[in-house]
Formats: structure tokens, C-alpha cells, sequence
């Protein structure tokens, strides 16, 4: 898995921009309420996770640095919820996303979704990476 975060702003930025690039003090992928972030991830098969040489405890590890703040709302099975609104595009490959109801939806390149604190997880089915933009805003829960 590779994630990189492109750009993240803090609650009420302002314009004109001072070029202070705040992507660079980011402590957390997910954003604070109004805070956004810019992300581009790509994601394994997921046969990677079941090949026999496959770590376990690493893979935890470098998600845990690769994504600090969100990687800590993985459940185990990869189920989580972020209090964010999340727009999704897919720039290559094709994704299943498989929601809470137990309902999934195979994504094809260049497919959109919108999710508002939706529990979810990202499933590669297919025998090649899919890469995903992603630009998550900081929300409140809802009750």
C-alpha cells in the first residue's frame, strides 16, 4: 500500500495564500472540522495480505507511519469510519467498496463516490494495484 498525502489545509485558511505549505506539520490524515486533505493511495491486491510471506505486524507498522490518525480507526477485517466527508475518484484500476450493510460496489476507473462518515473498507479483488484520489473534510458526527 502507498499513500501520499499531496495537500491538507487547516480549519479556516486564508487567502490570499502566504505559501506556507501546511502539509508539512500534518499529524493526522484525517482533518480537523473544516481542515481537508489531499490524498492519492494505491492499493495492493488484496492476495498481497494473504501471500505466505506476508507480515502482518510490518504492514501494521508502516500504515500506522504512513497514516497517522487514521490508520489507528482500522478495525481488523479493514472496516473503518472517519468523521469526514470523502470524495473518491478512481485514476486507475478498479476497487470494491464494501459499506457496513454489507453492500459493495465495484469501481471502475474514473467512478466517483461520496461518503459522509460512511463505515467502509476498500477491497482490491483484481490482480493488479488500483489507485485512488482522495479529498477528505474535516465534519462533526452526527447523532
Amino acid at each position: 500500500m502507498v499513500s501520499r498525502l499531496v495537500w491538507a489545509t487547516e480549519p479556516e485558511p486564508t487567502l490570499p495564500f502566504d505559501g506556507t505549505d501546511q502539509t508539512l506539520a500534518v499529524t493526522s490524515i484525517v482533518p480537523p472540522l473544516s481542515g481537508t486533505r489531499f490524498l492519492v493511495v494505491t492499493f495492493p491486491p488484496d492476495s498481497v495480505f494473504f501471500a505466505p510471506g506476508f507480515d502482518a505486524e510490518a504492514a501494521a507498522a508502516e500504515n500506522l507511519a504512513i497514516s497517522p490518525g487514521l490508520a489507528e480507526l482500522f478495525e481488523a477485517d479493514g472496516m473503518h469510519a472517519t468523521p469526514t466527508v470523502d470524495y473518491g475518484i478512481v485514476l486507475d484500476g478498479e476497487i470494491w467498496l464494501e459499506l457496513d450493510d454489507g453492500r459493495a460496489e465495484f469501481l471502475h476507473r474514473h467512478d466517483v463516490v461520496v461518503q459522509n462518515g460512511t463505515r467502509h473498507a476498500w477491497r482490491n479483488k483484481s490482480n493488479r494495484p488500483a489507485t485512488l484520489a482522495f479529498i477528505l473534510i474535516g465534519a462533526r458526527k452526527g447523532k
